[in-house]
C-alpha cells in the first residue's frame, strides 16, 4: 500500500556521521487527512548508536574463524589419508607419524575455541545494538523485547529460531521506505543463509566431534574425520556468509541513518 504525501521528505540533518553516532530520524510521510486507513508514525525514544566500529572487528574476528576453520578442515583430512593408510598397510604408518596428526587436529581446535568465544562476545554486542537501532527505526516492527537479543542465544533449543526471528525483524526495520512512504519488500536471503549454515555448522560440529573423541579404532576415526573436515568447511563457510550478514545490515542502517527513513528517487 503506498501513502501520497504532501511534498518532497525531509532532509537529514547535515551532521558529520562520524561525530555524529546516526542523526535523528525525520517523520514518515502521512496519508491525506480523511483517507482510510491513515497511517500514524508511532513516537520514537531513544538515541541510534552506530554499529560499523563493531562491525569491523566482527569480520575481523569472522575471517579469523573461518580460516582456523579451513585449517581444521585440512588436518582432518590429514588423518582421514592416515587412518585410510592405516588400514591398508599397518606398517607404513608410524608413531610420530599419529602424534603429528593429534597436534595439527589439536592446534585449530584449540585456537578455534578462543576465536569463537572472543567473536560471540563482539557478535552479540552488536546484535543488541542493531537491534535496539531497528526498534528507533521502526518501533512496530518487532514482536519481542530488545533482551532477547541477547538472552535468545542462550535458551535451549529455541536459540536456533530467536536470533533468526530478532534478526530478520531488525534487517526489515533497517530498510528504507520508497520515496513516496511505501513499504518496500526487501529480500532477506542474507540472513536466511548465514542462519541456516550457522545452525547446521553447530550441529555438525558437536556431533562430529563427539564421534571422534568416542572413535575406537582405524575405521572409526577416518569416518569421524571425515565428518569433522565436513564440519569445518561448513564452519568456513557459516562464516563467510555471517560476514556479507554484518556487513550488510550494518549498511543498512547507516543509509537510513545518514539518508532518513526514505530511499532516493
Amino acid at each position: 500500500m503506498s501513502f501520497s504525501a504532501p511534498g518532497p521528505p525531509p532532509s537529514p540533518p547535515q551532521q558529520p556521521y562520524a561525530t555524529n553516532p546516526y542523526p535523528a530520524q525525520p517523520q514518515r510521510p502521512q496519508a491525506h487527512a480523511g483517507q482510510p486507513g491513515a497511517w500514524q508514525p508511532p513516537v520514537t525514544v531513544g538515541v541510534l548508536r552506530s554499529p560499523r566500529g563493531l562491525s569491523v572487528a566482527l569480520t575481523v574476528l569472522l575471517a579469523v574463524s573461518a580460516v582456523l576453520a579451513l585449517c581444521s578442515a585440512g588436518a582432518y583430512l590429514y588423518i582421514r589419508s592416515l587412518m585410510a593408510d592405516l588400514l591398508a598397510d599397518p606398517a607404513q604408518v608410524t608413531a610420530e607419524a599419529l602424534d603429528r596428526a593429534d597436534i595439527l587436529a589439536a592446534t585449530p581446535d584449540g585456537f578455534g575455541v578462543l576465536a569463537v568465544l572472543a567473536t560471540g562476545i563482539v557478535f552479540i554486542v552488536w546484535f543488541h545494538r542493531v537491534r535496539q537501532n531497528g526498534a528507533i527505526f521502526r518501533p512496530d516492527g518487532f514482536t519481542m523485547a530488545p533482551g532477547w537479543a541477547i538472552g535468545g542465544w542462550f535458551v535451549p533449543l529455541a536459540f536456533c529460531v530467536i536470533p533468526y526471528m530478532v534478526a530478520k525483524q531488525t534487517w526489515y526495520a533497517s530498510t528504507q521506505f520508497g520515496p513516496d512512504g511505501s513499504f518496500r519488500k526487501v529480500s532477506v536471503a542474507p540472513v536466511t543463509a548465514w542462519w541456516v549454515l550457522f545452525v547446521v555448522s553447530q550441529g555438525t560440529d558437536r556431533i562430529f566431534t563427539r564421534l571422534y573423541e568416542s572413535a575406537d579404532g582405524a575405521e572409526e576415526l577416518r569416518g569421524a574425520a571425515t565428518g569433522c573436515a565436513v564440519s569445518g568447511l561448513i564452519s568456513a563457510v557459516a562464516a563467510v556468509l555471517a560476514i556479507v550478514f554484518v556487513r550488510k545490515l550494518t549498511a543498512l542502517q547507516t543509509t537510513k541513518a545518514v539518508q532518513g527513513p526514505y530511499a532516493a528517487l
